[in-house]
């Protein structure tokens, strides 16, 4: 029977699960060295977030074939290391989900009915009724921004109390939103509309804030607030100015930008119910992360492909070797994508031309995808999870193969199309780095080595170039190369820089009041 170590405290299921088909040893709060005696003796290795597998430790695992992380975050485990040792490495995506959709539905309620301030009152002596009048959730409208899993198990939930439902999520199909009984809507017209509003979205450059004064102040007054997804979602000194003008009736917190929490004003607030992030905190939470992180260490073990690997897949060495250039590419372009896609997503068509179009493809696709809904998807995106998850937001994908490419010896494009229209990037390897040559029509030749990069559609005249640099200039933004592509002499032209630094909304702003100027769009990158 393979050995199995347990690393960090999971439930007693999950153990008992292991326990059938392994021999199994609980050695929980071992410190590094200690971890890296033991290690060689296992075949597999369960933690949570506590016990760190850097590359050390598995250099040691000498026999190791899996480790499976009882959660969602793989942060403690080094992917790298694992997937050139040939370890998968699992996860338990799905098990806290219905846990914090119930949490959702019961902040709605304590707040819609006044359950904490009353309880107190109740407790202190008092017997206040008329004090602690509430409204009913029926009949109100819902507004659910972000329709990933946890999102639509609210959904699914609130429609059993008769809540109208709207959401905000630009990269789910109107197709999958109107299956799950919801009317897709701008953020804008969702916060004009809905009486309750619950946020469901990750956390990245353009969701932190998302919630900030201009947004409190399109609010339906009155309307209530919900957050148990990621505290920075929110802008804090909004919620309070919020509260106080009365354009928010109410608002309900389980996470905080710190935590625990600083901000006194807020959390002492009388219009606020706040939890000290429970979302995931329940017995059955912990049980089925436990049960569903041992499935997947079981699965590999038992030689099968485990559902929530989240490591790169082998392929054979002739086609990794054609194939691996590409990857890199093929990931650049789907996350440039979705900075520089507007509207709402439909579909995507991606396209293989020249020597790679003879090949098995898939890993190509599930890297564009990985790219595509890396920066807004909560939780790990990887090679084997991103078909899924683009299947799961109703994104419907089309593969394109032409094995002759008059440009170069091979190239990975994508078109996106939204409601507002479509969107084309491709790329090829060049000298063994990635190369943006191709945005629309516009051929043009760009290596995505910067954390930012400003696309600028504009009118090809003297002065287009000089203009932008100057603003860039005056706010210490800092160019590292700029690219330009034209359709012919003084017509349109996408102008391309790369930034060291980011680019605030007002000066993007001041980019866009130019008169040449017909479009701006920031992408941030990060680290590539």
């Amino acid at each position: 029977m393979p050995k199995i170590l347990v690393a960090d405290p999971i439930g007693a299921e999950g153990v008992e699960l292991l326990q059938t088909r392994a021999t199994v040893d609980v050695k929980t709060g071992m410190k590094p060295e200690e971890l890296l005696a033991v290690i060689a003796d296992y075949d597999g290795l369960v933690v949570r977030s506590e016990t760190k597998v850097t590359k050390e430790v598995i250099e040691a695992a000498k026999n190791l074939k899996v480790i499976g992380r009882a959660g969602i975050g793989v942060d403690n485990i080094d992917l790298e290391a694992a997937t050139n040792a040939g370890i998968a490495v699992v996860n338990a995506p799905t098990g806290n989900t219905v846990a914090a959709a119930e949490h959702t539905m019961a902040l709605m309620l304590a707040l819609s009915r006044n359950v904490p301030t009353a309880h107190q009152s109740l407790k202190s002596g008092e017997w206040k009724r008329s004090q602690f009048m509430g409204i009913e959730v029926r009949n109100k409208t819902l507004g659910v921004c972000g329709l990933g899993r946890v999102g639509s198990e609210v959904a699914r939930r609130a429609q059993s109390f008769d809540m109208r439902l709207v959401g905000y999520d630009p990269f789910v199909s109107p197709e999958h939103a109107k299956s799950m009984g919801i009317e897709l809507l701008s953020l804008e017209e969702l916060l004009g509309q809905s009486d309750f509003i619950t946020l469901h979205t990750p956390l990245t450059d353009s969701t932190r804030h998302m919630i900030g004064p201009k947004e409190v102040g399109l609010l339906k007054r009155g309307a209530r607030l919900i957050n148990v997804a990621r505290g920075e979602l929110v802008d804090e000194a909004a919620i309070i100015d919020g509260l106080n003008s009365g354009q928010l009736g109410g608002v309900a917190l389980d996470v905080f930008a710190q935590e625990p929490p600083q901000n006194t004003a807020l959390v002492g607030h009388p219009k606020v119910v706040v939890t000290p992030h429970l979302g995931a905190s329940t017995e059955e939470a912990q049980r089925e992360v436990a049960i569903e992180a041992s499935e997947q260490v079981l699965a590999v073990l038992n030689g099968e492909r485990a559902r929530n690997t989240v490591n790169a897949p082998s392929v054979a060495p002739e086609v990794h070797a054609v194939l691996a250039p590409y990857m890199p590419v093929a990931t650049v372009v789907g996350k440039l994508l979705t900075h520089l896609a507007q509207g709402q997503f439909l579909g995507i068509t991606i396209s293989y031309e020249g020597e790679i179009a003879e090949h098995d493809t898939r890993s190509l696709q599930a890297a564009v995808l990985a790219g595509l809904l890396e920066p807004i998807t909560t939780g790990q995106v990887n090679l084997i999870n991103a078909p899924v998850l683009a299947r799961e937001r109703g994104i419907n994908i089309t593969e394109q193969h032409n094995t002759a490419s008059r440009e170069y010896s091979s190239i990975v494009s994508a078109t996106v199309e939204t409601s507002e229209g479509k969107i084309t990037l491709a790329g090829t390897s060049l000298r063994n780095e990635p190369h943006i040559v191709k945005i629309d029509d516009y051929w043009l030749d760009i290596v995505p080595t910067t954390p930012y990069m400003l696309f600028v559609d504009n009118q090809d005249q003297p002065g287009s170039i000089g203009a932008v640099g100057t603003i860039a200039g005056k706010h210490n933004i800092n160019i590292s190369f700029m690219e330009v592509g034209r359709l012919k002499l003084r017509g349109r032209a996408m102008m391309v820089l790369g930034l060291d630094d980011n680019v605030p909304p007002d000066v993007m702003e001041e980019i866009r009041d130019l008169g040449h100027i017909y479009n701006v769009r920031l992408a941030h990158l990060g680290s590539l």
